[in-house]
């Protein structure tokens, strides 16, 4: 029987075009393409891949510096690993091959080949989730930016308004979500200027509010409105305060804009994330619930072999402690190195299954108390205890159960 050559291929992503390398067992440079980013360019590097043996039964790794766009997900049909290298470890092995830190596309490719070569195992491919569980991950991180987005031009606004109409803030106030109301935005439109604002009639005030369809205390509303409008406040000159009020409905449209994504994207995944299977699990857990599910859902995906175990889960979501140890030195802090997302979801997981598990709730005091732990020490502790368990319900496919989660704690506040 012959030997069999292992064939490695190496990608140097671009917008446009990419450089392809492969290279054997040995790392000898076997093919090197140029190929552009459309069908045209993706049936070379097929053909490529398949003249050098790729199969369905043998496919080629290949390496890659980005998780996403049509050329990973070409690259991903069929059994084909594919690994996402960060550019920045790219660009240590790099220094590998050269001292002059010379750099050229072709040779990146080449790079990236010789990583699989040398180093796969220290690499995790692409996890291998379903079409529909990458699906609501598009959706889900969609709906948190457009939040982020909306959040941060609510605070520009905010801050514009105090320069000029502090009428406004102090007649939304009340408001749960204040700028980002409709009955906000509409007031706003009505009168971009306190000068406006304080000739405001009851009745166009009403009609603002039923505009937004507000659909009670419409009186009693515009009533109080009249009178935060009316009331005594500091004016620019008139012709600053004009220049203001056209600044400010121009950053509104914007929030309007940002707030229908958000509303618009809240639904999609509203409509989604039930179809998938591991919804019913991850909804069974306290303090889960749709919106906040469908983050967990798409930053951990629902490929069962992508973790080994549930310590790399914490690890990966930044819930579990590190230690740094050198000679007779050694601390425990929190990690830094972390997905971002996961780490943010799971902040509002642990706040608000302290309301809704009595179990999470005695958890939390008992760090608090016994443990000395600050409030978000206390709460990145129950998030990793309760990301281990979210771990062990997938894996066996069983619902949350408060007292099998909970037992110690549950008998101590007892």
């Amino acid at each position: 029987m012959g030997r069999i050559i292992l064939i490695y291929c190496g990608i140097d992503w671009a917008e446009r075009t990419h450089d392809v390398a492969l290279v054997d067992g040995s790392g000898q440079l076997l093919a090197k393409r140029h190929i552009t980013d459309d069908a045209a360019g993706y049936k070379i590097l097929l053909d490529l891949l398949v003249e050098f043996g790729d199969s369905e039964e043998n496919p080629i790794p290949v390496a890659i510096e980005t998780s996403r766009g049509l050329l990973v997900a070409v690259l991903r049909t069929g059994k084909r690993q594919v690994f996402a290298i960060n550019p920045m470890a790219a660009a240590r092995y790099r220094d590998r091959h050269s001292v002059s830190r010379k750099k050229s596309d072709p040779g990146d490719a080449l790079v990236l080949a010789n990583i699989l070569r040398t180093d796969m195992h220290a690499h995790r491919p692409l996890p291998n989730d379903s079409d529909l569980g990458r699906a609501i991950a598009v959706l889900a991180r969609a709906q948190q930016d457009s939040l982020w987005n909306r959040q941060q031009l609510s605070n520009q606004l905010r801050s514009l308004l105090r320069e000029y109409y502090p009428a406004a803030l102090d007649a939304f106030e009340p408001w749960r979500n204040g700028l980002c109301r409709p009955e906000a935005r509409e007031l706003l439109k009505a009168a971009p200027t306190p000068t406006r604002a304080a000739r405001l009639t009851r009745t166009q005030l009403e009609a603002a509010l039923k505009r937004a369809r507000r659909k009670r205390g419409i009186t009693a509303e515009a009533e109080r409105l009249r009178g935060v409008f009316r009331d005594d406040y500091a004016h620019q000159p008139p012709l600053v305060e004009d220049a203001l009020g056209k600044q400010m409905l121009a950053l509104l449209v914007q929030l309007e804009a940002a707030c229908t994504a958000a509303d618009d994207l809240a639904e999609a995944v509203e409509e989604a994330f039930p179809q998938h299977p591991d919804a019913e699990i991850i909804l069974s857990f306290p303090g889960l619930g749709v919106q906040l599910g469908a983050r967990v859902l798409a930053e951990i995906g629902d490929d069962k072999a992508r973790f080994a175990d549930a310590r790399g889960l914490k690890a990966y979501a930044g819930a579990s402690p590190i230690t740094r140890a050198s000679g007779k030195k050694s601390s425990i802090t929190r990690r830094w190195v972390k997905n971002d997302r996961l780490n943010h979801a799971g902040y509002l997981w642990a706040f608000a299954s302290i309301t809704a598990s009595p179990g999470a709730k005695a958890h939390y005091r008992r760090r608090r108390d016994d443990h000395g732990d600050w409030h978000a020490a206390a709460q990145r502790n129950l998030f990793n205890r309760m990301l281990g368990q979210l771990y062990y319900c997938l894996q066996h496919h069983t619902l949350f159960e408060e007292h099998t989660a909970f037992p110690t704690a549950l008998a101590a506040a007892a």
